[in-house]
């Protein structure tokens, strides 16, 4: 009976950290490994898999080293696909802007990532290489 009493925070408090856990902003892509992208050499460079809205018109894509503000421009494009992939050198912040033209206003979209390897020996069948934190949303989320 007295067990009982007790039994009821130790649950909450272990569903709390559990919650924290998963909610955390910890990147958890880095321990899920899609075998089929493992490479056997440590690669220099990531493709950079970069997600746009599907307007039929052009966007422009803007992709710098750093933050937004140190202005230093790595690369800028137009495009009209919903899906690009772009080469950048692996453990560097890279931010990325798509400039949308929509009714007569323009919106900009914001998003950064930073591509890093990871070596795995046990979760594919051999050792491999793989890069994590390499897709890019850059969707319009609102227009209002």
């Amino acid at each position: 009976m007295v067990l009982k009493n007790h039994s009821r925070p130790v649950k909450r408090i272990l569903l709390f950290f559990v919650l924290i856990i998963s909610f955390s902003c910890e990147d958890m892509e880095q321990y899920f490994v899609n075998c089929s992208e493992c490479l056997t050499n440590k690669p220099e460079a990531a493709l950079l898999e970069i997600k746009t809205e599907k307007t039929g018109n052009e966007i422009l894509i803007n992709i710098y080293e750093g933050n937004v503000e140190d202005n230093i421009l790595y690369e800028s494009f137009l495009t009209i696909s919903s899906s690009i992939q772009r080469s950048v050198p692996i453990n560097k912040r890279f931010t990325l802007t798509a400039t949308y033209s929509y009714e007569g206003n323009n919106y900009i979209t914001v998003n950064s990532v930073m591509p890093r390897v990871k070596y795995t020996e046990d979760q594919c069948d051999d050792p491999c290489y793989f890069v994590y934190d390499k897709v890019v949303d850059l969707k319009l989320k609102y227009t209002k």
